[in-house]
């Protein structure tokens, strides 16, 4: 004999439960994930060392490119400690007062990480963040230097990252200073 042709499944208490569990909502102060490119949604970024720097004095460039307003945005640049490394600046094509500026030696990287106060937005554009050090005399490497960006438009958390690695479309210098 065949089984009853019902389509309706069968309750049992293992699928009672399971209806039964909540799912977990993300919620607004959850960490941003883990950043996996230079692109997420309407954030993009690259990093390159700066064609003026020299055998003294560097200067990373951090370009941030966004198609929507932003009102949460915090950048850290990450400068390994490769000899003599020091602080020497930084700026950002954004207004100064609109950012909260750290500069700190940390874990063998010299570290500047810009905050974008608290009622503070940045509009559709690209932006500059670029931290200057010096240097032991000579090329520096800037193979193991690091960015990570993170931002919220329209209510989306955004998270990008990068290095100075060459990329096809640039030249062969971006990775020395």
């Amino acid at each position: 004999p065949a089984p009853p042709a019902d389509p309706t499944p069968e309750n049992t208490p293992d699928s009672r439960e399971t209806a039964k569990t909540p799912t977990r909502q993300p919620t607004a102060t959850a960490a941003p994930p883990a950043a996996e490119g230079e692109e997420d949604g309407p954030l993009w970024s690259d990093g390159s060392v700066d064609p003026h720097s020299n055998d003294f004095w560097a200067q990373s460039n951090l370009t941030l490119r966004t198609s929507e307003q932003l009102t949460e945005v915090t950048v850290q640049l990450k400068v390994a400690q490769t000899g003599g490394v020091n602080n020497a600046g930084a700026w950002r094509s954004l207004p100064e007062d609109d950012f909260t500026l750290t500069v700190e030696e940390k874990d063998g990287f010299l570290v500047y990480t810009w905050v974008l106060k608290e009622g503070r937005t940045v509009r559709a554009g690209e932006w500059v963040f670029a931290g200057q050090y010096d240097h032991e005399r000579g090329g520096r490497d800037a193979k193991d230097d690091r960015y990570a960006m993170t931002a919220e438009a329209g209510g989306e958390r955004l998270s990008v990252a990068g290095d100075f690695a060459a990329h096809d479309d640039d030249s062969a210098a971006d990775g020395d200073s």
